[in-house]
């Protein structure tokens, strides 16, 4: 749990809202754009704001996809979103053969060296040349990024070894849909924060973090990834079934306890993490909870705790039969199933944050 408390703190610190880690493809690349689409329903940009910003990510995927190391190094791939007051943040992270890195470091910095016309121009003569290769376009995506979002792009490279280095891309957006790094103002752009996220979800065995309000939309795509990745690493069906029912519980259990997005962004946003090792995956959720509910969560969760399958299974039946419309559906049920589906304890901690609130973490294994 303290791996958790870290993380979370993390999250926070850096303004980061998601991370992903591991091989990026045209199907999972749908919920990774719906996770951000739907966590801006309640934000300020508009119509063409949000249009600019999708199609930088989607480029941006398009680009880790196509550009990845394709073996050895599939999974390092990352995906960051990151919510600041300038706007969304949006990062990504693949290894490539170092041989690559001088030629698209020079096309970056060509593309970073031109004015909004001159990109333009640049772009169309490129289409009309028809510079095309087998991975799509040369520098063509890039110059599409920069195009439509107005400016610079952020970049860095991480030498890994003598053979491959690690290459950041990162843009913020605003509102408008435009870059916040106007020429001659920008900073200089280093990636180390987000080569050293990696090695922790390397270290730790994590896939994704989600850190922010877990709407019914935002669990749905959260669920999505998820069961997109188990698909594509070709995981048992039996698995895939009890994984994906223990998470919707588990986010279910999230939105049942949690007390709203105020309370959330002073005291702590509610989080998702899943991990993989050795085929067993591990699903963990945080979140607020009011201090006068602590009692009798800890008290359920420790009666579902001391019972073997069998006694679960009596426990679900008792529990079902004394639900009214007037009950609340998702207290005993909910953690019953998660317990019953998941065939582990309920590893749990609550830490009291203020006279109001505690943080409430849950872990289950599948």
């Amino acid at each position: 749990m303290d791996l958790i408390s870290l993380i979370r703190d993390k999250m926070m610190q850096e303004n980061l809202m998601f991370i992903y880690r591991g091989v990026v493809t045209d199907e999972n690349s749908v919920p990774l754009i719906m996770l951000l689409e739907n966590e801006m329903e309640s934000s300020e940009f508009d119509f063409l704001g949000r249009k600019r910003l999708f199609m930088f990510v989607l480029e941006s995927l398009q680009n880790v996809s196509r550009h990845s190391d394709p073996v050895e190094h599939a999974n390092m791939s990352l995906v960051v979103y990151s919510k600041t007051s300038d706007g969304y943040t949006v990062t990504t992270g693949n290894v490539l053969p170092a041989s690559h890195t001088e030629s698209l470091q020079s096309k970056l910095e060509e593309i970073n060296n031109l004015d909004a016309e001159q990109i333009r121009k640049v772009y169309r003569n490129m289409l009309g040349k028809s510079e095309f290769s087998n991975k799509g376009g040369v520098g063509l995506g890039l110059l599409e990024m920069a195009r439509k979002t107005g400016n610079r792009l952020d970049y860095d490279f991480i030498d890994l070894n003598d053979k491959y280095s690690y290459f950041i891309l990162s843009k913020t957006v605003d509102s408008l849909g435009r870059g916040n790094n106007l020429p001659g103002t920008e900073k200089a752009f280093n990636g180390t924060v987000i080569a050293e996220l990696e090695r922790m979800m390397a270290r730790n065995n994590i896939c994704l973090i989600w850190s922010g309000h877990i709407s019914p939309d935002i669990g749905k795509e959260v669920v999505s990834l998820t069961e997109t990745k188990m698909y594509e690493e070709e995981v048992e069906e039996s698995l895939k079934r009890k994984v994906f029912s223990v998470l919707v519980e588990i986010l279910q259990n999230v939105e049942s306890y949690c007390p709203g997005r105020e309370a959330e962004k002073e005291y702590g946003m509610s989080v998702a993490i899943l991990g993989l090792k050795d085929g067993v995956y591990s699903l963990t959720s945080g979140n607020l909870i009011l201090n006068e509910r602590v009692d009798e969560l800890r008290g359920k969760i420790d009666i579902i705790n001391r019972y073997d399958e069998e006694e679960l299974k009596d426990f679900f039946r008792v529990s079902l039969s004394g639900q009214t419309t007037l009950t609340d559906s998702t207290g005993n049920m909910g953690l019953i199933e998660i317990a019953r589906k998941s065939g582990s304890k309920l590893d749990y901690q609550f830490k009291r944050l203020n006279d109001m609130y505690s943080y409430y973490l849950l872990t289950v294994k599948v």
